[in-house]
């Protein structure tokens, strides 16, 4: 197997992210079928801070509509307060159903390539430590992890590298397309012709137009629910890479901070953390400090 960095060509897609979109397919608030009113967007905005980290600005609203009105026709609801009395009396199930309709993932295979060029380096040093455990924590649909297992068939030069894979997220549909691994062949449209061949397979007939990972990659990774804002994370480490990427922009700084102060412990002595480009700690520097390009190690640790 060739073994090259510069095979990790991106895709062209765009990121992911845990804020809604530009648009939103929301009806004209002229239009609507259910009573949405100022105080039932500042219940919405205030319970999914407190479950998920997000911060809702207020030019959400409209979107905000369009997601829940979904869930209001699912239960046979009314209005949007009797949604959130609801939710917030016996949610249950219901509230991984809220968060997930707030929550929009868009990523794509090998985004950001200096982290998978950085992480096959990194791992290639390692070819004779031993099994070395790795963390996608905002997993979204699968292709960041997916990414990261390909970097490691790479570095090793084999389909079963010692290697195993973390991958997470608080959005539970988002995990579930993951774990399947089948995507739209234009997603990997951007991918060299060496790794579409390696590591994807083509459907035909029926799933013409789909594409299937290499079964070898599905079974280096694990996909499990986790949600960042947890006091503590239920996870085996240490981790020679965390990648938590485009993600920490949507919390304000405290919040940023007691993330941190949770996930920096589980990496591994020389571990890295590798982060989104427009995200900033130097906020943190007593938490971790940098070593390359949006790349981080411990704080004090050593180089």
């Amino acid at each position: 197997m060739s073994v090259s960095t510069r095979s990790l060509a991106p895709a062209t897609a765009t990121r992911r992210t845990a804020a809604l979109p530009a648009r939103d397919d929301a009806l004209a608030a002229g239009a609507r079928d259910f009573e949405f009113d100022d105080r039932d967007f500042r219940r919405v905005v205030e319970l999914i801070r407190q479950r998920a980290g997000i911060a809702l600005a207020d030019g959400k609203r409209d979107m905000v509509y369009g997601r829940l009105s979904r869930r209001l026709r699912a239960l046979g609801l009314r209005s949007f307060k009797d949604y959130l009395d609801t939710l917030e009396r016996d949610g249950g199930d219901e509230w991984q159903a809220f968060t997930n309709a707030l929550t929009t993932n868009l990523t794509s295979f090998f985004r950001e390539p200096h982290h998978f060029e950085r992480l096959q380096e990194e791992l290639a040093k390692r070819r004779h430590d031993g099994p070395l455990k790795l963390w996608s924590c905002a997993a979204s649909t699968g292709e960041e992890p997916y990414s990261i297992a390909i970097s490691a068939c790479e570095a090793y030069g084999t389909l079963t590298p010692p290697v195993r894979i973390l991958a997470t997220d608080v959005d539970t549909q988002v995990l579930a397309t993951g774990e399947r691994g089948i995507y739209p062949v234009e997603r990997i449209a951007g991918l060299d012709d060496a790794l579409k061949r390696r590591y994807f397979q083509r459907g035909s007939g029926p799933n013409e137009g789909k594409c299937r990972v290499h079964p070898a990659l599905r079974q280096m990774i694990d996909f499990r629910p986790l949600n960042l804002l947890a006091p503590r994370y239920d996870v085996a480490g240490p981790f020679t890479a965390v990648f938590c990427r485009n993600v920490m922009i949507y919390f304000d700084k405290p919040t940023q901070r007691g993330i941190l102060t949770r996930l920096v412990p589980h990496l591994a002595d020389d571990g890295m953390l590798y982060t989104g480009h427009s995200e900033n700690y130097l906020h943190a520097a007593d938490i971790i400090q940098p070593c390359g390009r949006t790349l981080y190690r411990r704080a004090g640790a050593a180089a």
